[in-house]
């Protein structure tokens, strides 16, 4: 590991929170690329003159964030960094390909349902009538992100298990004529079910980020309708904050 580092002990940040945020901010700009290893601790102590619990915390830090992982008889090494997106009117798998992150996609459902109450107001159908149930898992460079499960009006589109595991929902309804205009939004968090840690390879109960999104086209009719769930380690919603004046 070729990186420049240092530490100011006249600063009020703690020495192990110095190191951390460059080590962080070397994997997320590609200067530690995943699969690097990170190196002895001893040695990197000893580089910097720190205790060996000072840099054991900063890795432990970095390991919790999801961004290293400890591997038997391997080390420490560096994984893919977190996704950040953007919250636009964007498909999830379309922002994975853009940072490099290689997105491929697990179909777990592809069938027609009868709508609930929930899925019959975002659609704007009526309760009981048919609607197109997909049900997706995300993952990057193997590693599972997001499930997703999404609803769409009947006879909207020809949703080909094979297409929907090549590509993401939106680039197909785009190629078939359907122009995203907006979507209403809600974003939240929970604790994962049995289900949803299994298939995200996280523990029962731990914190999941949620998002639930209902999509218009450019007549208004909602096209979509959208509730997922992300593994908060590897994900996150990135906002941009304006001052009113």
């Amino acid at each position: 590991m070729q990186l420049e580092l240092s530490v100011d002990r006249g600063s009020p940040v703690p020495l192990y929170f110095q190191l951390a945020q460059q080590l962080e901010s070397a994997i997320e700009h590609g200067t530690l690329t995943p699969g690097t290893l990170l190196g002895n601790e001893i040695e990197l102590a000893a580089r910097l003159g720190l205790s060996r619990p000072t840099v054991r915390q900063a890795i432990q830090s970095l390991v919790d964030k999801g961004l290293l992982v400890r591997r038997r008889g391997v080390g420490t090494q560096v994984v893919h960094s977190k996704v950040r997106r953007p919250l636009e009117l964007s498909s999830l798998y379309d922002d994975l390909e853009s940072a490099g992150q290689r997105p491929t996609t697990t179909v777990l459902v592809n069938t027609m349902v009868a709508a609930s109450a929930e899925v019959a107001a975002a659609l704007g159908v009526t309760e009981g009538s048919e609607v197109h149930r997909i049900e997706r898992l995300r993952s990057a460079h193997g590693e599972p992100i997001a499930y997703l499960c999404n609803y769409l009006p009947p006879g909207l589109l020809d949703l080909d298990t094979g297409q929907l595991e090549a590509t993401g929902l939106y680039r197909l309804m785009r190629a078939a004529g359907i122009t995203l205009h907006s979507a209403r939004q809600t974003i939240g968090a929970r604790a994962a079910t049995a289900v949803e840690a299994e298939r995200l390879r996280e523990r029962t109960d731990a914190p999941l980020l949620t998002m639930q999104r209902v999509t218009f086209d450019d007549t208004g009719r909602a096209v979509e309708y959208g509730t997922h769930t992300y593994r908060p380690s590897r994900y996150s919603f990135e906002f941009q904050l304006l001052v009113r004046n």
